[in-house]
């Protein structure tokens, strides 16, 4: 084994034993550790929500406004109404945003949050910021996407891919889910998730499937706490994360005088290890592996050291050996 640094980051390349068989295996590849338009789509109302101009009035909003300043306020719009007659509807407009104000004010007398403002703002920013200032990049992506990674994420919102990441528009195909967990081939029961993988495989030709898993991860902890006698409690999360009872079952076996944090730990990333092999029980993603026109890699984020893990899939096949022959030697189910 020989191991490299470049700018921070340590690599680390094994030969592979010589077998008539090599197995899929899973272990390490590298470790880094970081320091610190068209017209919109329609909204329920049948009007912009925030594609307005900046209102001409535009009154400054204090913490301690309530019943008198919002009376004293619409006396002043009366007044200004007086004056100016061409501003009876902006004036309309504002007393209707004042009151909405004073009606959702929490118990604190805080505003309350208000999500489409967040939106706005959101958007606004990225509009002016980013897609503004890179019109040869989105001028491309609306001719088509062509993107190198597709990404498997858990959904939860401390763990954008993107973000941690860094890829730019365009750059991978991400699907995200609780705990980060890539199902079996089942035309039925997953067709949605198969739908993303064959997508992504055979139409964007991606190069690189990523399975992500990351650190305090609660789909994980469910799974750890399931209950032994199969009962549920759930509609839905329950049947999805037993897709890493293998994980569980290896972790609880390997670490038997653990306690349930460190049992996670450890069961993050084998059900990570658990996509993976997953994965191969897709026909093209396994097609792809043997031509070499695709690669699986698993990763982990630990958000809260502030490091990332990645290792790699070895797959291989001596040349008197099916896909078949491999499959039922490592028991998958075409």
């Amino acid at each position: 084994m020989s191991t490299a640094s470049i700018n921070g980051w340590c690599l680390s390349s094994i030969s592979p034993a010589q077998s008539s068989l090599k197995r899929a295996t899973l272990r390490p590849s590298f470790y880094a550790r970081l320091n610190s338009a068209a017209s919109p789509p329609s909204l329920i109302q049948n009007k912009p929500v925030f594609a307005a101009p900046a209102p001409i009035i535009t009154p400054t909003w204090r913490e301690d406004m309530g019943k008198d300043s919002y009376e004293e306020a619409i006396e002043g719009l009366k007044k200004l109404l007086s004056e100016k007659g061409d501003l009876k509807a902006v004036a309309a407009a504002k007393v209707e945003q004042i009151t909405a104000e004073l009606q959702t004010k929490t118990a604190d007398g805080k505003p309350a949050f208000d999500a489409v403002e967040r939106l706005k703002t959101g958007f606004i920013h990225f509009k002016k910021e980013k897609y503004d200032k890179n019109p040869a990049l989105y001028g491309e992506l609306a001719k088509g996407q062509s993107p190198k990674f597709m990404v498997f994420a858990c959904s939860d919102s401390r763990v954008c891919p993107s973000h941690v990441l860094d890829f730019q528009p365009g750059e991978a195909f991400v699907v995200r889910s609780v705990a980060n967990l890539v199902p079996t081939y089942d035309q039925l029961r997953y067709s949605g998730v198969g739908a993303a993988i064959e997508y992504a495989v055979l139409h964007l030709k991606v190069e690189t499937i990523v399975v992500i898993g990351h650190s305090a991860c609660g789909g994980i902890k469910g799974l750890m706490s399931l209950p032994d006698n199969g009962s549920t409690s759930t509609e839905f999360i329950e049947d999805w994360i037993k897709i890493a009872l293998p994980a569980r079952a290896k972790v609880k076996a390997e670490y038997a005088n653990a306690s349930i944090p460190e049992l996670c730990g450890h069961c993050e990333k084998e059900a990570v290890n658990v996509s993976l092999g997953n994965l191969l029980s897709y026909p093209f993603v396994r097609e792809g592996l043997v031509k070499k026109t695709l690669s699986l890699k698993g990763g982990y984020y630990d958000f809260v050291k502030g490091s990332f893990e990645l290792w790699m899939v070895e797959f291989g096949l001596s040349p008197h050996l099916s896909v078949k022959d491999v499959a039922t030697i490592l028991h998958w189910k075409l």
